[in-house]
C-alpha cells in the first residue's frame, strides 16, 4: 500500500477528532488553517504545519477537509488540482450544484471523494443495517430518528444558516442519510425548522452574542422513500448542559427494532410470536466511530475496497438537505430528484 501523507486543512473540532485517527495509522501530516489553531495542533500532535494551503496539498496523497462548510468546495478543487484524494467533512457543500461538481471534479481527475458521513460508521446503525439486510425486520415500513446535543456555539458560522444551513442541514443530514442509506433514495420531503437563525448582515455579532446566551434550534423532516418507507428525523441543539443522545425505532413486518444512546448501550428487537424476529446478542457498540471511518476510508485510498460511502451519497444528502430547507422556508412539500447524472458512477474513478 501507498503511503499516507495528509494535508488536514483546518484546526477545529472536527481536525482534532480526526488527527488521532491518522496519526494511528501511521500518516505523515501536514496541518494548515487561516487561523492560529494550526500552530496549536501542530505542537500538540507534533505535526508539520502548513504555512499556505498549496503547500500543505503539496505532495499530498490525501487532503482531509476540516473547514466551515461554505469553504469545501475551494478546496476540494484545489486538492484534486493538486492531485490528492479528499475526505471532506460533511455536508459537501450547502448547494446540490456544489456538491455535484466536487464529485464531477473528482471524477475528471480520476481522484477520490468521499463525504464524512461518520454516523455510517456508528457500530448501532452499522448493526441496525445488518439487521434490516438479514430479513429479521420482515419489509421496513416506518422509521424515526432523533438526534439531539448542545448548540455548537463554539464556532459562531454555525448559527447563521447561509454559512451552515442550520440544523437541517449541519446536523439532521446526518440522519436523512442514514434513512437514505437503509432505505433507499428520498423521493419527496416535507420538513419544518424553528428556533435560532442569526441573519447574514448580523451573523458575526448574532452568533457571538448569543453562545452565551443558550440558543436552541429544532428541525423535523418527513420522508418518502421510493420503496414506499416513511421515515421521520428529528433534530434538536440545546443549551450548553444538554447531553449528546440519538435514538431509533424502526417497524416493520415482523417487529419494531429500537436504540437510544442513553437509555441503553445496545439494540433491541421484539416481534409477534413466531415471527422471525428474535432477540438481537449484544454486540460491540463502544468502537469510535472516526477511528473506525478513517481507517476505512484510508484502506481505500491506498487501493483497498470501496468504503461504505461514496461522493454521490454526500451528493444525495446535500440535495435532500436543500430540498428539507425549502420545504420549511414554504410550509410545502418538497420533491427529491436524481442526486447526479447516471454519467458519474459510484464506484472508483480508477
Amino acid at each position: 500500500m501507498k503511503r499516507l501523507d495528509v494535508a488536514v486543512i483546518g484546526a477545529g473540532f472536527i481536525a482534532r477528532t480526526h488527527l488521532p485517527a491518522w496519526i494511528a495509522l501511521g500518516a505523515r501530516i501536514r496541518i494548515f488553517s487561516t487561523d492560529d489553531q494550526a500552530g496549536l495542533l501542530a505542537e500538540e500532535f507534533g505535526l508539520t504545519e502548513a504555512a499556505c494551503l498549496e503547500e500543505a496539498l503539496d505532495g499530498a496523497s490525501v487532503a482531509d477537509i476540516c473547514t466551515p462548510t461554505t469553504t469545501h468546495r475551494d478546496i476540494a478543487l484545489a486538492a484534486f488540482a493538486a492531485g490528492a484524494d479528499v475526505l471532506c467533512e460533511k455536508p459537501l457543500a450547502l448547494t446540490p450544484a456544489d456538491a455535484l461538481e466536487m464529485a464531477e471534479a473528482a471524477h475528471k481527475a480520476g481522484r477520490l471523494l468521499y463525504p464524512g458521513h461518520v454516523v455510517r460508521f456508528f457500530p448501532a446503525y452499522a448493526r441496525l443495517r445488518s439487521i434490516i439486510g438479514s430479513g429479521a425486520l420482515g419489509r421496513p415500513a416506518v422509521a424515526r430518528f432523533t438526534r439531539t446535543g448542545r448548540y455548537p456555539t463554539w464556532s459562531p458560522w454555525f448559527a447563521d444558516t447561509a454559512l451552515s444551513g442550520g440544523i437541517v442541514t449541519d446536523q439532521m443530514l446526518h440522519d436523512m442519510d442514514i434513512a437514505r442509506w437503509l432505505f433507499g433514495e428520498v423521493v419527496s420531503i416535507h420538513a419544518t425548522q424553528c428556533g435560532h437563525r442569526a441573519t447574514p448582515a448580523s451573523a458575526s455579532a448574532s452568533a457571538s452574542a448569543s453562545a452565551s446566551e443558550g440558543p436552541v434550534a429544532t428541525g423535523s423532516a418527513t420522508l418518502t422513500h421510493d420503496s414506499g418507507v416513511i421515515t421521520q428525523v428529528l433534530g434538536v441543539w440545546g443549551p450548553p448542559a444538554t447531553p449528546f443522545r440519538y435514538t431509533f425505532h424502526v417497524a416493520g413486518s415482523n417487529g419494531t427494532l429500537t436504540h437510544d444512546s442513553l437509555a441503553h448501550p445496545s439494540l433491541r428487537l421484539t416481534g409477534t410470536a413466531g415471527s422471525e424476529a428474535g432477540a438481537v446478542p449484544t454486540g460491540d457498540f463502544g468502537e469510535d466511530p472516526f477511528t473506525a471511518q478513517i481507517r476505512e476510508l484510508a484502506t481505500a485510498f491506498q487501493g483497498g475496497p470501496a468504503p461504505r460511502v461514496n461522493a454521490l451519497d454526500g451528493v444525495a444528502a446535500v440535495k435532500i438537505a436543500a430540498a428539507a430547507r425549502r420545504s420549511a422556508a414554504t410550509g410545502l412539500a418538497v420533491a427529491v430528484h436524481d442526486a447526479a447524472p447516471r454519467t458519474l458512477t459510484e464506484g472508483s474513478p480508477r
